[in-house]
């Protein structure tokens, strides 16, 4: 029997299980934050898997009380709860838990949660400086002056007027995304509108932004920038129909995901140079290399940066950590994945 007050005391922590990918761990635990997590449960050996195959998994899922996921892991179906008796919580480290979470943990009483609201934040910091650099049309200066190698010319005149001053920038969905975008653009000269079937008036009033029905919002916006969730009738919520409402000169934003828009409709509208989009996710993904969006002019992508990267992972480790904090102190969570939510969130 140990008579070390440490152990002893590291005896009584719950025992926990990372499942993540390598790549994922190093980037949100660094030594503080993985000192801090030795703190609040007990790690066994290994610490971390990548998936649950193999006699480690059964073995350490077997007391496991905490899950703590991130990208990369597995889906976590039945069979898992039926490995680990002792489950009482999955704390993820990502955003959506959908993709990782089988609906039996909920009917099972298993507290989920999210580092959803987290991520929400480099999501919306790359979406705030996208609008505003797309409303001064500032990549269009850049690539002008690039190829005409003159401050001014002839160039310039082709390029449509910058809208950062009295433009209208509309958003589709008041998710968590949604809402701290409308938030961060309330110091701006910029009218905000929102269109979400799932919110009222006083919620859009509430982020500095007015709801509207998402075709009218669609017709008046200078700059539209998509945060719905991907559902069964989310699906090409941009379609060829909307794309065609679209101002000449617009800008349409996409950090959530590719299959709100139609592809084809938003290829066919660019390439007569009346749009422009900004693409951080597309359907599929990973595009294949030949896929006409990387040749198609006014269509500008990103290979999915737009979540949290590197350093901004940390945020998501300490989110997770002091979720785990609160089970331990038998405080309600703050950021519970509820089972009645799932049809709606990404």
């Amino acid at each position: 029997m140990s008579h070390n007050p440490e152990e002893t005391a590291r005896q009584g922590l719950p025992a926990a299980l990372l499942l993540m990918n390598a790549r994922a761990f190093d980037d949100l635990f660094d030594s503080a934050r993985l000192e801090r997590l030795r703190r609040l449960v007990r790690l066994g050996e290994p610490m971390r898997l990548d998936d649950l195959s193999g006699p480690d998994a059964t073995a350490r899922l077997l007391h496991t009380e905490i899950l703590i996921t991130g990208w990369g892991s597995p889906l976590l179906g039945p069979d898992v709860l039926d490995a680990a008796p002792a489950l009482r919580a999955v704390i993820h480290t990502g955003g959506s838990v959908k993709q990782h979470v089988s609906r039996a943990f909920w009917d099972r009483g298993v507290l989920v949660t999210s580092a959803a609201d987290a991520n929400a934040v480099p999501v919306a910091e790359f979406t705030l400086a996208t609008i505003l650099l797309e409303g001064k049309r500032a990549t269009r200066y850049v690539e002008g002056y690039r190829r005409h190698r003159e401050v001014d010319g002839p160039w310039r005149d082709v390029i449509p007027p910058a809208v950062n001053f009295g433009g209208t920038v509309g958003i589709v969905g008041l998710s968590r995304v949604g809402r701290r975008v409308a938030q961060l653009l309330r110091p701006f000269d910029l009218e905000v509108l929102v269109a979400d079937p799932h919110v009222d008036p006083a919620d859009a009033a509430a982020v500095g932004a007015r709801l509207v029905d998402l075709d009218v919002m669609l017709s008046v916006s200078d700059i539209v920038t998509v945060h719905a969730p991907a559902l069964p009738d989310t699906h090409h919520l941009l379609d060829a129909r909307r794309i065609a409402l679209l101002r000449r000169d617009a800008v349409v934003i996409n950090t959530a995901r590719g299959s709100l828009i139609d592809t084809d409709a938003l290829i066919q509208r660019c390439r007569d140079g009346s749009l422009r989009a900004i693409l951080d996710v597309t359907d599929p993904e990973p595009l294949p290399a030949d896929s006409e969006l990387f040749d198609t002019p006014g269509i500008v992508l990103s290979p999915h940066i737009a979540g949290a990267m590197h350093a901004e992972t940390r945020r998501l480790a300490d989110s997770a950590l002091d979720e785990i904090d609160r089970l331990r102190q038998r405080l309600p969570p703050v950021h519970r994945v509820e089972s009645a939510s799932l049809g709606i969130i990404a």
